[in-house]
């Protein structure tokens, strides 16, 4: 199975300039190359390699130092290196299997170099510094303030063997890693070593720089809350120390991680020296397309599985199952979460196959273990925390057999309360509930628990089902018990058997017998009480009546337990006829025997119940009628008494058929009462809706001439129905509201017309309007004189208008011009005062003007004189 967890990348685009933090990484290797030309020295080949990012640039280590590897004293420094130039590596190759994917750059820069060194048996570290490592690094504090020192050691005499002729091994170049967040991953960090030295692998950590070169030892990087330099990805993620391959599950939070490995060369089973390298792993918003399932599925219950990809990854687009059943090529399926049931127990192997639009598939396997009839079960035996309580396991198991179980016996005050066998028993301190819980494991790999709440008493168990009874004297009885232990009943009177759980009594008199429990030391007692009587009676009362139809209880009063009812004739009008208080609704008189019986004590009695139907009392519909008018009542009516409410507006009210006369809408009761067996009465309501008055007003009289259309018009209705105008004569329409009158006729001096507006409910009311017709067409006539005295005869001067449809003015004016009034409003006038002033009489000039119904505009002017 192929599994794919990693990508090897670079970290960043190269885009613009941001920083000057720019430094990823980097490791010192080194070479011996030979003895030197002066005695006792040897040359070694010295080659820096720094990782950097794309996106930024900045200074390189200026220096490159060897120092004595006990005393630290510097032995030859290399001023002004110069690292090659390296172009931007960018990758091109991006693996089907990862999604969310955006291509990374970086640039190796290197720097080589040939020294000779005398021959130390401290060794050297070889050193370069560089205070700008890249910012926001995740697992390390301050990152934008952090540098980076490049080191490598050269070994010298370890243990009387001189080792300075050493090659450090050589690292391939698989640097800046990409993986994606909460995703398992594989990362191959190795190295190979040209003198055939043994490897081994360690994480460690971090050294910080400064931009100058300084002389070791160096500081540390100082790691964020949950890193370390041993755990530089978290608890999760390790490092083969023989293979050197980085494992685990990367962190949830994305961006760049600072790794330092350490290589430890091993020369005859002795350490002779470890290199560094650091380089960084950036943890991508990514996933990757991998089948995964879970260890094992096991069902203990059914032969039922649903099954689902465990990996995360979000770019799958097909699936295929194999649900593993041998034989058969059905047992397949193409859903993302298919559910399949199995045919037969065993153990089966699911196998997944996903794959995604670039073309990657990967698959992996399971074990299906089916195996059901697995049911964890136990009884317990027990009453008196002074006593041992069995504890018994019943579990069922069908396939395999029970291969562990343990026992948690609930008692929380002890770690001593469990259990390994089968059956095991536990005396408890003190009374109480506790929990018990049992749970086992079977051959074929089931395992479950069950738990029970047991009551630990402080007494034994009794229980009761009733403590105070009643029989005939007559009569033999069971008292009934449960309980555990030996039991003893007292006094020895008239029982049948003294330790018995469940003896006869038979009494004559009442007495009460005490039931004694003893278990093993434990002791309590109940007691019940038997009420004896000679004999018993029934009642039943008096014999009453109900209405038709109605329901009532039976109540008779009796110490019987058990009652025998029955009706006359061949009624069946009771609910039940077996119990004390029965409910029945007699259609018909009816007598109702019941016979009670205390065992073999008996008595009867009866009760007659006479049936008597409602009366009836009923007033039709609701009605309406106009104000001012009066409406008969009928009725329906049943029984022997009635009454009416309220009377005030009634008339004839000791009779069922009386007048109303309401002067507002009026709700009127009927009461039907009778002197029978049904004494309930019975009321219906009518009500009498008062139309209040109303007036119509047909308008003021009007003067028109012959062959003028008037519109007439009735106003002052809100909720009139109909209408109707007499005579019909030269109207376009008598039956409407506002009809329009035309009269042609030159024989028509004048014409009255009335109009009548009738309501839904027949109410009405009238108004007339009286039309003088003139012969000689359009006119505006003035008075030639008027009085203005107050006598209520011609006391305002107004012009008549005739044919007129359109008014414009009248004015008046005196003698000397002056406009005494003026008004376009028809049936308006003059009353021959100015200002508030009366003024004299004597002639006065008038001018009027209007058009007529034809468009002709007429005018008139002339005098008139005021006449005091």
């Amino acid at each position: 199975m192929r599994k794919i967890f990693l990508l090897i990348a670079a970290v960043f685009l190269c885009c613009t300039l941001v920083s000057a933090r720019h430094i990823k990484g980097g490791w010192i290797q080194y070479e011996y190359v030979g003895v030197g030309a002066t005695p006792a020295t040897s040359i070694f080949k010295v080659t820096v390699s720094v990782f950097r990012d794309c996106a930024q640039s900045g200074p390189m280590p200026s220096s490159l130092g060897f120092y004595d590897a006990v005393s630290f004293k510097p032995v030859q420094i290399i001023p002004g290196t110069i690292y090659t130039a390296a172009p931007n590596t960018i990758k091109t190759y991006t693996d089907p299997c990862l999604s969310n994917y955006t291509a990374v750059c970086y640039q190796i820069h290197t720097y080589s170099t040939t020294v000779t060194l005398p021959d130390n048996s401290n060794g050297y570290i070889i050193a370069a510094q560089e205070a700008n490592r890249v910012s926001n690094i995740k697992n390390i504090t301050n990152s934008s303030n952090t540098g980076i020192s490049f080191t490598a050691t050269i070994p010298g005499t370890i243990n009387g063997t001189d080792y300075h002729i050493n090659t450090s091994p050589f690292f391939n170049f698989k640097d800046t890693v990409v993986v994606c967040y909460n995703a398992k991953f594989t990362y191959q960090f190795n190295a190979s070593d040209a003198d055939g030295d043994s490897l081994s692998y360690a994480f460690g950590n971090g050294i910080n720089g400064v931009s100058n070169l300084v002389a070791p030892p160096y500081s540390s990087l100082n790691y964020a809350a949950g890193f370390t330099g041993v755990s530089p990805m978290g608890a999760s993620v390790s490092i083969d120390p023989e293979t050197g391959l980085i494992s685990g599950i990367a962190p949830s939070v994305t961006g760049e991680y600072v790794i330092a490995v350490y290589v430890s060369e091993w020369r005859k089973g002795q350490m002779i020296n470890t290199t560094r390298k650091e380089l960084q792993i950036t943890v991508g918003n990514c996933s990757l397309s991998a089948a995964s399932l879970k260890s094992v599925y096991l069902n203990c219950d059914t032969y039922g599985f649903t099954f689902q990809n465990e990996s995360l990854a979000s770019n799958v687009n097909a699936y295929q199952w194999d649900f593993g059943v041998p034989a058969i090529t059905t047992d397949t399926s193409s859903k993302p979460t298919p559910t399949y049931t199995y045919s037969d127990t065993g153990t089966y192997t699911i196998k997944l196959i996903v794959s995604n639009t670039g073309g990657c598939k990967d698959s992996a396997t399971a074990p299906v273990k089916v195996y059901p009839g697995f049911t964890p079960s136990f009884a317990v035996a027990g009453s008196c925390f002074q006593s041992p309580f069995q504890f018994t396991d019943n579990s069922f198991v069908k396939y395999g057999i029970v291969t562990s179980r343990f026992w948690d016996l609930g008692d929380t005050a002890t770690a001593a309360d469990t259990s390994l066998v089968k059956n095991p028993t536990y005396q408890y301190p003190l009374p109480g509930k506790v929990i018990v819980k049992l749970s086992i494991s079977s051959s074929v790999g089931c395992s479950g628990f069950v738990t029970k709440t047991v009551t630990v008493n402080d007494k034994p168990f009794i229980f009761l089902p009733f403590t105070d009874t009643l029989i005939c004297s007559i009569d033999t009885l069971p008292l009934l018990a449960q309980g555990n232990g030996v039991y003893k009943w007292s006094p020895n009177y008239r029982i049948s058997d003294t330790s018995a759980i469940t003896p006869l009594v038979y009494p004559k008199d009442t007495t009460v017998y005490t039931l004694t429990v003893s278990d093993k030391g434990c002791i309590d007692s109940a007691k019940i009480k038997v009420n004896v009587l000679k004999f018993i009676t029934v009642k039943l009362g008096l014999d009453s009546g109900i209405c038709k139809a109605d329901s009532f209880t039976l109540r008779p009063v009796s110490d019987a337990l058990s009652y025998q009812w029955r009706e006359s004739g061949n009624g069946k009008s009771m609910n039940s006829y077996t119990v004390k208080y029965p409910v029945t609704a007699p259609l018909v008189t009816t007598t109702y025997f019941v016979t009670a019986n205390l065992g073999y004590c008996q008595d009867s009695t009866k009760v007659k119940i006479y049936v008597s139907p409602y009366p009836v009392a009923q007033l039709g519909n609701d009605t309406a009628i106009c104000f001012g008018s009066r409406i008969q009542l009928n009725s329906v009516f049943a029984g022997v008494y009635y009454t009416w409410s309220p009377t005030s507006s009634l008339i004839n009210t000791n009779t069922l058929t009386p007048i109303a006369g309401p002067v507002k809408t009026t709700n009127y009761i009927l009461t039907a009462k009778d002197t029978m067996y049904c004494k309930k009465q019975v009321s219906d309501t009518i009500t009498v809706k008062v139309i209040p008055p109303f007036n119509i007003n047909a308008g003021k009289d009007t003067s028109i001439t012959v062959g003028q259309p008037l519109q007439l018009m009735a106003i002052g209705l809100d909720s009139a129905y109909t209408y109707q105008w007499l005579p019909s004569v030269y109207l376009d329409n008598a039956g409407i509201y506002n009809p329009v009158a035309t009269i042609n006729s030159v024989s028509i001096d004048s014409i009255r017309y009335q109009v009548k507006a009738t309501t839904f409910e027949g109410c009405y009311s009238t108004d007339d309007i009286w039309i003088k017709v003139y012969k000689n067409g359009s006119e505006i006539f003035v008075p030639s004189a008027f009085t203005p005295n107050g006598d209520g005869l011609n006391d305002v001067l107004k012009p008549m208008l005739v044919g007129i449809t359109q008014f414009d003015y009248f004015t008046v004016y005196n003698r000397w011009g002056q406009v005494m009034y003026t008004t376009s409003e028809r049936n308006a006038g003059w009353d021959g005062s100015f200002k508030g002033s009366k003024q004299a009489g004597g002639a006065y000039i008038f001018t009027a003007q209007g058009e007529d119904y034809q468009g002709k505009t007429i005018f008139r002017k002339g005098t008139v004189v005021l006449v005091r």
